[in-house]
């Protein structure tokens, strides 16, 4: 395994013995590659013959840089670009590779797409040497859903393993609401994922996405799984009537991304060309917003005003960002280093944010925020000194949370700033620190006089706690 960046590489190249038609000695060399961006947790796949030296990815990610060079390591040449479905949660690089390498693209024509495409029909085969990919039309995530059986021939004609898209994950299934009813999601979903379970238990499964994605609920952090493995011990697999399954889909959909239409309409819109490089700024742009990507204790230390804090270093920075930013900003970066505004554009890029202003040169960060203690929170709770406002999501507020505090989702409290205070301090606490820090930048913004809680969280909270009571319990 190879890192690069917050991209992780699982490279399985193996070399299969089987009897040669014309010598003994033959032998065929498949390649296959798995690239995981941990921030995302969206997943993507180099796959073909290096013997025919051919191949093609599936699912690219906007920053395609990395595939390539693995495919020059390999000596391959991308010939083909698959696309399981439409994605809504990160912006595909299909539009770079065949812009800059004129590298055709294969999905389902139920996506609808308004690029050329060639369509992927249900049983359709694209042949790469001695190793043949076959469309599975599983509708259910979106109605063009799509996974890909991929065999091996110099050993059989079965499939040796299947990338399941945004359909089966490790451990979980896809959320049937993005693109359809959730309720006709659901069901076709159910018919789909029955499929993929025929395929067989020794089939290995290589997802869309692993843990970090807001495409599943449960999903787990590992790369991989078996047909056979997950029909045993995946919860939705193990739900067998249809209206069971479709109940227990529908009723725990996750939270909707603000920006899924207009990530979907980049996907599904005219090839979409890399972005222009990050230029350095003077200062702020008229309008424009500063988004400060740097650690929250600098960002407390000295700011620019009015500057949002979506640390990159954390996790899930590009979709926090997502949550806090508008498509129509003029996003300023203000980072502690040109590699960390590069990372950060990365990401951004990476969740349709394509023309950011630059990055900011000496800026005039003179504004402060003070952190608060957990130590100095119990006095100020004793004291009722301060509003607690309490920016977990709910099912993690239920499960304990300071009594009196206020409820409201980090990704919320822009739209509820002008209710938030009351003429007190408002600090703000989530688990462990790093959506305080949001959330504080984002009421500051407001005009709020916010303090986060940065060493800590309710995970270390020792004050008196108030559990959420279900009825009936």
């Amino acid at each position: 395994m190879h890192t690069r960046g917050s991209r992780r590489v699982n490279e399985r190249c193996v070399t299969f013995g089987r009897p040669a038609r014309r010598a003994a000695s033959v032998t065929r060399a498949v390649l296959f590659a798995q690239f995981l961006d941990d921030d995302l947790g969206c997943a993507s796949y180099l796959l073909g013959d290096e013997d025919a030296g051919v191949a093609l990815v599936v699912d690219p990610p906007f920053a395609i840089e990395p595939l390539l060079a693995e495919a020059e390591r390999r000596g391959v040449r991308v010939v083909k670009t698959l696309e399981t479905h439409t994605h809504a949660d990160h912006v595909s690089g299909h539009g770079r590779l065949a812009l800059e390498l004129d590298v055709p693209v294969a999905l389902n024509a139920a996506a609808e797409p308004e690029f050329p495409f060639e369509p992927l029909e249900d049983g359709a085969r694209v042949e790469l040497g001695a190793v043949v990919v076959t469309a599975m039309h599983t509708p259910g995530h979106r109605p063009e859903h799509t996974a890909y059986a991929v065999a091996d021939t110099s050993r059989s004609e079965e499939p040796w393993l299947v990338l399941t898209g945004d359909s089966l994950f490790v451990g979980d299934a896809a959320r049937p609401d993005l693109a359809v009813e959730a309720r006709e999601g659901a069901e076709g979903l159910y018919r789909s994922l029955r499929r993929l379970v025929d395929l067989g238990d020794g089939v290995e499964v290589y997802p869309g996405h692993v843990a970090g994605s807001m495409c599943g609920k449960a999903m787990s952090s590992k790369a991989s799984t078996t047909i056979g493995f997950e029909r045993r011990f995946n919860p939705m697999l193990r739900l067998e009537a249809e209206e069971e399954f479709v109940a227990e889909s529908v009723g725990t959909a996750g939270m909707r991304p603000p920006n899924v239409e207009r990530i979907v309409a980049l996907n599904r819109g005219p090839f979409v060309p890399a972005a222009a490089p990050l230029e350095p700024l003077a200062g702020v742009p008229q309008g424009g917003v500063v988004l400060d990507v740097r650690p929250p204790e600098a960002f407390a230390q000295g700011h620019v005003p009015g500057a949002l804090n979506v640390p990159v270093s954390g996790t899930s920075f590009s979709t926090r960002a997502g949550f806090v930013l508008s498509a129509e900003d003029s996003i300023a970066i203000h980072a502690a280093s040109d590699e960390e505004a590069e990372h950060a554009a990365r990401g951004l890029r990476a969740v349709g944010f394509l023309e950011l202003a630059g990055r900011l040169e000496a800026p005039d960060a003179d504004e402060r925020l003070e952190p608060v203690s957990l130590a100095e929170l119990e006095r100020l709770v004793d004291d009722e000194a301060a509003e607690v406002v309490d920016v977990r999501e709910a099912d993690e507020r239920d499960d304990g949370y300071i009594p009196g505090s206020r409820h409201v989702p980090y990704r919320l409290v822009g739209a509820f700033a002008d209710s938030i205070g009351n003429g007190k301090p408002v600090v703000t606490i989530c688990e462990t620190g790093a959506r305080a820090a949001i959330a504080a930048s984002v009421l500051a913004a407001h005009g709020v006089d916010a303090r986060p809680v940065l060493d800590g969280g309710m995970a270390d909270w020792k004050g008196s706690t108030t559990h959420f009571r279900r009825c009936g319990s």
